[in-house]
């Protein structure tokens, strides 16, 4: 199928749609293309080959009253081939009006609904950092793929920007893999009185007129699809934890009531993990509570998002994200048991810490779910088998399931060994499924081989463990 280009931005070879490489030097040698996806089956054309990018500076500026969103990214990034082309992903609707490589003008086209082809005047050469620089602007869209809503969602007074599985790209250019993570400052304009929050510290609120700037700065490198930009109406709490990390809670007054005595534990939630798992990975924690109802919250890094008051598992599911999940982040999107496996039955932990159910009450509750009620047990979550269904029940539940089994056949001390070393050996980068395996089999000298694959990969529910 042909690629349909439109030039957006064109430097010393101002005509119309140019082919690859035309405004190439002829005493350097053209380089390689870098592929318009990364290579994970489930979402084919997510991120894209041939460079790493290093850090991400998004200024945005949004209208409610017209939901018009315009925004000017710079990525800074290190070639991984010669490149006389590369791409980032950006959603059509948002049209780039300049982009420049290295401060000079290149040329660029839109492809295949969400790449944006960028020809730089020279190629990169392998292992040179280079910075892309992109203006851009449209309405503010969102994506609702396998009935989920994701991306730049507007609400009745600001936005819920949630970007799992590939919505980073419907309000900044970037590549949408969570192989290639990076660290961010993101700076929101928005109209007083309204508040845009983001990852990590703030580092001021600025005005001019009826305008307000928040700029936030998150030094860890994370993934994209756990970074955001939520505006609305919101009432701010700022504390810090036992261990002195700083808080930064947004609430939605309309659900303030509700929030409050469930966001009152966060300290105390941070504090336990930390004291489970290791060190909290981020310089910030906190929250937002949107009054946004589109069916989920996410463990946006640093500051989960929810879209309405969360209950205390709901709470801990997302802030043990940030150590599985946001720390350690799945590789390919068939590896969602790392994140949401881990994440359930830390609520279950949590649960047992505060003298509630056990997880060993919560694993005997599972099992007596029957084999016949296929929401509990398929699609196995190891291998959910396709994108619609990354974010099966099963995934959870089961997924939860199989640590806590864990746990009983090796021993507490031996469980909590595994996770704290796994997390420590995979600090701020990606696994897969596999590899855990082989390290809870390696670290603990057993064979668990055939365990793991009843718990992770069997059709059905799992029997004979």
């Amino acid at each position: 199928m042909s690629r349909v280009r439109r030039a957006i931005t064109v430097g010393a070879c101002l005509l119309a749609v140019l082919p690859a490489g035309a405004c190439s030097s002829p005493l350097v040698k053209p380089g390689a293309t870098g592929a318009p996806g990364a290579g994970d089956p489930y979402f084919p054309l997510q991120g894209n080959g041939g460079y790493d990018a290093l850090s991400y500076r998004i200024d945005l500026r949004y209208d409610p009253h017209s939901s018009h969103l315009s925004g000017r990214t710079t990525m800074t990034a290190r070639a991984t081939e010669t490149l006389s082309r590369f791409d980032l992903d950006l959603r059509s609707w948002l049209r780039a009006s300049s982009v420049t490589v290295n401060g000079k003008p290149a040329t660029a086209a839109s492809a295949r609904g969400q790449e944006l082809v960028v020809t730089p005047p020279h190629p990169l050469p392998a292992g040179a950092p280079f910075t892309v620089d992109v203006s851009y602007a449209g309405p503010a869209r969102h994506l609702v793929e396998s009935g989920i809503e994701t991306g730049f969602i507007t609400t009745d007074d600001g936005a819920f920007v949630g970007g799992e599985p590939d919505g980073a790209p419907t309000w900044y250019p970037v590549n949408d893999t969570p192989r290639d993570k990076a660290t961010y400052t993101v700076a929101v304009t928005v109209p007083k009185p309204l508040v845009a929050v983001s990852n990590g510290v703030l580092l001021g609120v600025t005005s001019a007129g009826a305008q307000r700037t928040w700029t936030w700065r998150l030094d860890q490198p994370v993934s994209s699809y756990l970074v955001t930009a939520t505006i609305g109406r919101f009432d701010v709490r700022r504390g810090r934890t036992a261990a002195g990390v700083p808080s930064f809670v947004a609430v939605d007054p309309r659900q303030a009531r509700r929030a409050d005595p469930v966001l009152r534990m966060l300290p105390q939630m941070v504090e336990y993990f930390s004291s489970v798992y290791g060190p909290y990975p981020f310089d910030a924690t906190g929250a937002i509570v949107d009054n946004a109802y589109v069916g989920y919250a996410l463990e946006t890094a640093s500051r989960p998002l929810f879209d309405r008051a969360p209950d205390q598992p709901t709470l801990a599911h997302e802030l043990a994200h940030q150590w599985f999940g946001d720390d350690v982040t799945l590789a390919r999107w068939r590896d969602i048991w790392l994140n949401e496996g881990f994440a359930q039955f830390s609520s279950w932990l949590w649960d047992e810490h505060r003298g509630r159910r056990t997880a060993a009450d919560a694993l005997r509750q599972l099992l007596r779910q029957p084999a016949g009620n296929p929401q509990w047990w398929d699609p196995p979550p190891g291998d959910p088998g396709s994108a619609r269904d990354v974010f099966s029940w099963s995934v959870y539940a089961r997924g939860a399931g199989t640590l806590e089994a864990l746990r009983q056949r090796v021993g507490d001390k031996m469980f909590f060994r595994i996770l704290r070393g796994w997390l420590a050996a995979h600090r701020f980068g990606n696994a897969t499924v596999p590899e855990f395996t082989r390290y809870a089999a390696r670290v603990s000298g057993r064979d668990l081989t055939s365990f793991f694959h009843v718990w992770l990969y069997q059709q059905g529910k799992p029997s004979k463990w």
